[in-house]
């Protein structure tokens, strides 16, 4: 099995054939020109209640339906959307407001690609997640990315400061949730749990074999098991030590939070998932590898449409959770997908694999916020699904904007 498992990882970058023919698809990070935001005037709002109760599902949110009916914003709009309040630590509110440059408004009418409908759970048949004890992956790329928010969701680092999560974490719509005013982010260290490996000679299912197949972390993870569960005490009579381990966390405040005013303006006055991300400014910064922003591609350009991360799921306590999963609709904005997840994974941040430009190494980047399990409209009636919020040009110079603080750095994506 470990064999096989070897062969999965080696072969990824062949996986993206076609129709069975021997070319290989461009599945590349392909630098593209994003337009500017540009910060036009600042000022001041009253101090948030921060008495709203967190609201991790949304019932009658902007579906398919609705985003297929939904007219092409104008720039007016787009700069209204865009503009976004900051909320200090010691409780202070602002609004700024700003104007986008150099975009090219596509007069092309919303998109969704069909296909099947899914059943009405959160978890899709058979469970697929995985739980990731090992420390040494626990605290390393990619997996250490990943945050927990006191608020009770997931997030994911994007820089030695910042935190990329889902909106309704911090804000229902109305008013920001209780625990918003003193934000913590828990970064992950480990501690021991005691020898949980399985046993040794424990067959892998097959679903495992597709996550050492999708991700070489996971892969390695998986030999890792295999190699080393019920390995004997040495002779010399010393303690043999076990690296698998619980997580536990590092607590960080958060200096400001920023939202985008499209989140408090949905269809219908209701929020809007199109503008379900946040992003949180920690008061110190971190020595970490974190995880680079990258603008969502289409389905077709994902190798096997799969997309990656990783949570806290509330059933799981005390776990980093890992998923991945195929796409199974897309909008201009959302993704509607198939991964398996609860309540305590929203906010996580979704990566993907590709290569980088003129060069032979596959890089992760961030492409969307896992947003949840949410109620949409489909034909008339209300489907569940798990969402998750893309990327776009816009949103990438947005949060760009955000994390540098001009709009000097955030010229490409």
């Amino acid at each position: 099995m470990e064999h096989m498992l070897l062969l999965f990882v080696f072969f990824i970058p062949i996986l993206g054939l076609t129709n069975g023919t021997e070319t290989e698809q461009d599945f590349t990070w392909h630098l593209k020109k994003i337009p500017q935001i540009v910060s036009e005037r600042t000022f001041s709002l009253e101090s948030p209640k921060f008495k709203a109760k967190a609201n991790l599902e949304l019932n009658s949110v902007c579906g398919i339906e609705c985003q297929r009916k939904l007219p092409v914003p104008s720039l007016s709009d787009l700069k209204d959307l865009l503009s976004y309040e900051t909320v200090f630590e010691n409780g202070t509110r602002t609004l700024t407001e700003v104007n986008v440059l150099g975009l090219v408004l596509d007069p092309a009418r919303n998109i969704t690609t069909q296909r099947s409908l899914r059943k009405k759970r959160q978890i899709y048949g058979t469970d697929s997640r995985f739980s990731i004890y090992d420390k040494r992956f626990m605290t390393n790329f990619p997996f250490n990315t990943a945050v927990k928010i006191s608020t009770g969701c997931s997030g994911i680092l994007i820089s030695p400061k910042h935190v990329l999560t889902a909106a309704h974490c911090l804000h229902n719509g109305k008013d920001y949730v209780k625990g918003s005013k003193r934000l913590r982010v828990g970064l992950m260290k480990t501690k021991s749990r005691g020898d949980g490996r399985k046993r040794k000679g424990a067959r892998r299912s097959r679903r495992e074999v597709s996550a050492a197949q999708e991700d070489p972390e996971v892969a390695t993870e998986l030999r890792r098991q295999s190699r080393g569960g019920g390995r004997k005490q040495r002779r010399s009579g010393r303690k043999q030590g076990t690296s698998d381990s619980m997580p536990s966390f590092q607590w960080t405040r958060v200096k400001s939070t920023h939202i985008p005013k499209g989140w408090f303006k949905g269809v219908s006055g209701d929020v809007a998932l199109d503008y379900d991300y946040a992003v949180l400014e920690l008061k110190r910064p971190h020595k970490r590898k974190y995880m680079e922003l990258g603008i969502s591609p289409t389905i077709k350009m994902m190798p096997g449409s799969m997309i990656h991360f990783s949570g806290f799921d509330n059933d799981r306590s005390g776990q980093l959770v890992y998923r991945f999963c195929s796409i199974s609709d897309e909008s201009n904005d959302l993704f509607y997908q198939y991964c398996d997840a609860e309540p305590g994974s929203t906010g996580s941040g979704i990566y993907l694999r590709l290569k980088e430009p003129n060069k032979k190494k596959w890089k992760r980047k961030i492409i969307a916020v896992y947003s949840g399990h949410q109620w949409v409209d489909v034909n008339g009636e209300q489907q569940d699904y798990n969402v998750a919020v893309r990327i776009t040009p816009l949103k990438y110079a947005q949060i760009c904007f955000w994390i540098h603080g001009n709009e000097e750095n955030c010229t490409q994506g």
